[in-house]
Order: structure tokens, then sequence, then C-alpha cells
């Protein structure tokens, strides 16, 4: 089972990266200024994660793919890595939809 790892960064701001088994990161989150913003991230990822319509794969100026994970009311929640083409976005977003409905959360 994933988890996801709450962090904060240099400049405060608190983020979530949703991890595989593996340990690679699948999503992340923008910058929360407080941890309860993370935690309310996180949340809205777990009840979003396995509606196949909050999923929205795109492709980047360099031509590699990634997704984004939208709440109900269309904010992003959430995206991806950078993949090489889009089979590897959909194998992205399933793993998502694997991992983060049962996933940990570890502060960090």
């Amino acid at each position: 089972m994933g988890k996801f790892v709450c962090s904060k960064r240099a400049n405060g701001e608190y983020q979530f990266n949703l991890q595989a088994t593996n340990g690679q990161v699948i999503l992340s989150s923008e910058g929360y200024k407080a941890k309860a913003g993370c935690s309310n991230g996180i949340e809205s990822v777990r009840k979003n994660a396995t509606n196949d319509a909050r999923y929205e794969c795109k492709v980047a100026k360099n031509g590699k793919t990634y997704f984004v994970l939208k709440a109900s009311n269309g904010q992003v929640i959430g995206t991806s890595q950078m993949y090489a083409d889009e089979a590897g976005c959909n194998k992205g977003m399933a793993s998502v939809k694997a991992n983060a409905p049962g996933a940990k959360v570890v502060e960090e």
C-alpha cells in the first residue's frame, strides 16, 4: 500500500507526495500555508482518486505527458510526475486510484 508523505518546504509551506509501494512519487500537491490545508488536500485526494472523471491527462511543452487530479469544484489537488507517453500516464492514474484510498500519512 502507498503512503502520503507530508513535509514542510524551505519556504515554510506544507506539501504532500503520494508514494507507491515501491517509494516512487506518483502525485504531488501544491503548497499549503497551514498543515491543516495539507491534511484537507490529502483527504480530497482520497475522496476523488477513484473517480475517473477527476483525472485529466496533459502534454507538457517537452512532449511528455502528465496528469492532474481535480476536486469536484475543478481545483487541481495533485499533479503527477512526467511520463514518456500516454500509456505511462494511464498507468500512473491507475496507481493513484489503487494507492490513495487506503494510504497512510507519514510526517517528515
